[in-house]
């Protein structure tokens, strides 16, 4: 029954934005720490971005700082992330994924427990 749906991928030109979308389906996220992920053809899967559970704390990933926002709807159902200045080196497939950890929620070694089906951003001329 618990799933997560990420949409928002597709083509853009650099120096464009895109914003994703991690929508919750048999739970609500009030209680779950969400992150993004991405992974490019030929390379490690990378942390992009992450929000807390409760005080909602937000973590980047330097190579985007400044430039992508991750935030969560009223309603506790959707984590978006505003992606702006798109650059070619941002192309990957996009994740979302979710974990319930009372600390270090947003740390290296947490287990994510969710996982969404990933979406392509596509960066190019």
């Amino acid at each position: 029954q618990v799933q997560l749906v990420a949409t928002g991928g597709g083509l853009v030109q650099p120096g464009g934005s895109l914003r994703l979308s991690c929508a919750a389906s048999g739970f609500t996220l009030d209680d779950y720490t969400i992150g993004w992920f991405r992974q490019a053809p030929g390379k490690e899967r990378e942390g992009v971005s992450c929000i807390m559970r409760g005080h909602g704390s937000t973590q980047y990933v330097d190579s985007v700082k400044g430039r992508f926002t991750i935030s969560r709807d009223n309603a506790k159902t959707t984590v978006f992330l505003q992606m702006n200045s798109l650059k070619p080196e941002d192309t990957a497939v996009y994740y979302c994924a979710a974990n319930q950890a009372l600390w270090n929620a947003c740390g290296v070694a947490v287990r994510w427990n969710y996982w969404g089906q990933g979406t392509q951003v596509t960066v190019s001329s």
